[in-house]
């Protein structure tokens, strides 16, 4: 039987640019929920823009003085009474919004869509990842195959499941180029899942060469370009003609990024915007209905396509841990969150078992 203690290392965010480690009592699971012994928790770029400089936003967005962290994954130690799936040793992943469960948006397992009273977000406004274990609600979890890592899992819990959403509302095949833009962590999952799914050309965008650099280390780009003027057509004559791809996903979040993205697009094909906040203007005549492009909103996804991408990842027989490019103890959470803010890595991620994280 595993031992629990009675205090853990949790990570805080005051909002300064610095991380704090708080001795805190380590929770016990009421009915229906689970205690989690942490393996592996991975920093999102949501936690930089809105909590980590500063806090900010309301809603989704509000941070509660919590514990942070919205990737965590882990194992099950200890069990609440009526459970009705999961047990005491299970490797789960945690799915980082738990809603009120009986509205349409939670019915149909997008509990990102919460829009209850009710809804709060691991990290933001309940207890999050970034601590040695984890409180859980059953509904929340999300069950880990065992040829997928703990640090798989953790990217799986936002960044992987986010990208697979929007790349299903988009659809890709083998007569795709794809366009993305943006090579932060989400931009390099995004790239490694069209691949996985028979893109004909991946070309990616970024305004830093760090982040080129490290598309191109990892194999995931055919093609990639500083967004400069000539961005445009450099695609173009990457896809041999001078209409573009087939399909294209902004991961930037930025006016510019999304402009490209648009731009960048034949006639008929989609677009998909995943990066938060900014904003874009575009001329809608020339951009968007003589071109007849579709754009989508894409926000994190939902239980059941999570379950189904960890499925698919196995079939493929990739990992998003091989986008991880700096791993750190909870003692050193400070430093994490410091490089992850720096936009000169790839995923950095707070593990807690090195062996087997």
């Amino acid at each position: 039987m595993t031992q629990i203690p009675d205090t853990m290392s949790a990570v805080y965010l005051p909002g300064n640019s610095t991380a704090q480690i708080k001795e805190v009592a380590v929770p016990e699971p009421g009915p229906g929920q689970v205690l989690l012994k942490t393996k592996a928790s991975t920093i999102c770029g949501s936690d930089i823009r809105a909590i980590y400089r500063e806090h900010k936003g309301k809603g989704p967005e509000a941070y509660q003085n919590v514990i942070a962290g919205h990737e965590p994954c882990g194992q099950i130690v200890k069990c609440g009474e009526g459970l009705k799936r999961f047990n005491t040793g299970d490797p789960v992943i945690v799915y980082h919004i738990s809603g009120c469960g009986v509205c349409n948006d939670c019915r149909r397992g997008y509990m990102v869509s919460c829009s209850s009273e009710h809804r709060e977000a691991y990290g933001w406004q309940r207890d999050g990842g970034m601590a040695e274990y984890i409180l859980a609600d059953e509904k929340d979890l999300v069950y880990l195959p065992p040829r997928l890592s703990y640090t798989d899992g953790a990217q799986v819990a936002c960044g992987f499941g986010t990208v697979y959403e929007a790349i299903r509302k988009t659809g890709i095949d083998g007569d795709d180029a794809v366009l993305v833009v943006g090579l932060g962590p989400v931009g390099l999952a995004n790239l490694m899942v069209a691949k996985a799914m028979g893109a004909n050309k991946l070309i990616g965008v970024d305004i830093k060469q760090e982040r080129i650099d490290l598309a191109r280390e990892k194999a995931l780009v055919d093609e990639a370009y500083i967004a400069d003027e000539q961005a445009v057509k450099k695609i173009a004559d990457a896809t041999y003609s001078d209409e573009g791809v087939e399909k294209a996903f902004d991961c930037s979040g930025s006016s510019g990024g999304r402009q490209l993205a648009i731009r960048a697009t034949r006639p008929r094909g989609s677009v998909a915007f995943i990066g938060e906040g900014g904003d874009v203007t575009f001329n809608p005549s020339p951009d968007l209905i003589h071109k007849q492009i579709s754009i989508h909103g894409s926000w994190v996804t939902s239980t059941w396509m999570m379950q189904e991408l960890t499925e698919r990842l196995v079939r493929w027989d990739i990992h998003p841990e091989t986008l991880v490019t700096h791993r750190f103890p909870i003692n050193e959470a400070d430093q994490a969150y410091e490089l992850m803010a720096s936009g000169k890595s790839g995923k950095v991620a707070v593990v807690f078992d090195e062996e087997i994280a």
